[in-house]
């Protein structure tokens, strides 16, 4: 009785320890490659191969400054509850600093429960990071013009990435009725470090008010984008001005006139 006990207690040690061993954390893709301006994004599956309901806890081992974060059913959680038997698709995300070195770095994923700590061992490949900045050889954003004139302004377009830029498009958000146009209004490449002048023609359309106007340049690109917002002050003519002046001075006489004439009556 005591040998069949024996045996009946080994038989449920080994049945209780088997299932466990069947608890995995897997993905069918661990090594992704991407640059600093995008996010990493796995997809793995977490089961519980026990006999028993396991709450596991996820986790990643990163970086200074990356960031992880984990979904399941399209909400970001922070564990998974488990019966025995069930599987979940886990969604994995990883952000990185944008400061960090293009190199091949490993990222160890875990799920652990009170029971057991499974783990799933992850790579991420950085090329590098996609940045631009849209500014003037000077450094200045803000021009003085005089209404109905057309002003051209030279812009400076720089590659402060560690990727090459290619196909950067110059787009304008100005006041209405307002036009402006750029040269070249596309550059085909802007190597890490590099950097090109483009001139914007803007054209203020006659008999615009006198005052501040703002309008945003913008140089994009598929994988950055950068704004520059010029202040433009519009000044009145000196024609129109004077003109102006012409005007005041002309109806000053005629209402004098009109007094003189009139007023003795």
């Amino acid at each position: 009785m005591l040998f069949i006990a024996g045996l009946s207690a080994n038989l449920q040690a080994q049945t209780s320890s088997k299932p466990s061993e069947r608890s995995s954390f897997q993905t069918n893709l661990f090594n992704l490659e991407a640059s600093a301006n995008e996010p990493f994004r796995y997809s793995a599956t977490l089961k519980n191969g026990s006999g028993q309901a396991r709450n596991y806890a996820l986790d990643a081992k990163l970086p200074p400054g990356w960031f992880a974060s984990f979904r399941t059913m399209g909400s970001q959680v922070t564990s998974v509850h488990l019966e025995p038997g069930a599987t979940q698709e886990v969604s994995i995300e990883i952000s990185v600093n944008p400061y960090s070195k293009p190199e091949k770095y490993a990222i160890p994923v875990t799920a652990v429960s009170p029971a057991d700590t499974l783990r799933l061992n992850l790579e991420a490949v950085l090329k590098g990071a996609y940045k631009i900045e849209l500014t003037t050889p000077s450094g200045r954003l803000s021009e003085n013009v005089t209404e109905g004139s057309v002003e051209q302004i030279v812009c400076t377009v720089k590659n402060t990435g560690t990727l090459p830029l290619a196909n950067v498009e110059l787009t304008a958000q100005a006041p209405p009725k307002w036009e402006v146009t750029f040269e070249p209004a596309k550059v085909e490449r802007i190597d890490p470090s590099g950097s090109i002048d483009v001139t914007a023609t803007v054209r203020i359309p006659d008999k615009t008010i006198a005052g501040d106007y703002v309008s945003t340049f913008t140089a994009k690109t598929q994988n950055a984008n950068a704004d520059a917002t010029f202040r433009i002050t519009v000044k009145t003519s000196l024609l129109s001005g004077w003109l102006g002046i012409l005007v005041i001075l002309l109806a000053g006489g005629l209402i004098y006139r009109l007094i003189k004439k009139y007023g003795r009556r």
